[in-house]
């Protein structure tokens, strides 16, 4: 277990890794990452959430991102990424993405696409204490690429 709710399968399940036969196994610094961020992030979102809350994306080696078309420098690469949805209906993407802006330490906090209602899903990052920024972006696509603007 990476955590209380976060089984290691789902920490690395990926639909396109098992599709396209990539491997996609933390090493043990990464683990450990994954295992900060499920302390500092998930596990005290869930519990205000007070039920499940959908991950779509945890750890992606190197090789997935790129099959996938993820950011070169994607923090889900190193552990320190998670991407959450409100799958279950428990509460909306914007109410967790408030709740981890305003209650939680983060490094990356980005509302992805979505509306200025709802996000389709919270990407969230954490680095360390000491190193997290708490920076806020929104994603958007401008002529099919994607762009980050800070709110």
């Amino acid at each position: 277990m990476i955590s209380k709710h976060i089984s290691h399968k789902e920490g690395v399940y990926s639909i396109t890794a098992i599709r396209r036969g990539i491997e996609n196994t933390p090493n043990n610094e990464q683990l450990a990452n994954m295992e900060l961020i499920a302390k500092k992030v998930f596990e005290p979102l869930r519990k205000w959430v007070g039920g499940p809350v959908k991950i779509n994306s945890f750890f992606r080696s190197v090789k997935l991102n790129k099959a996938i078309g993820g950011s070169g420098k994607s923090q889900h690469c190193h552990g320190q990424a998670i991407d959450i949805d409100d799958t279950f209906g428990v509460v909306a993407n914007s109410d967790m993405y408030n709740y981890i802006k305003n209650n939680l330490d983060f490094d990356q906090l980005i509302w992805e696409f979505g509306d200025d209602e709802n996000p389709n899903w919270v990407h969230v990052s954490y680095v360390s204490k000491e190193d997290n920024r708490k920076r806020c972006l929104r994603a958007s696509k401008n002529k099919g690429k994607t762009v980050y603007s800070i709110i």
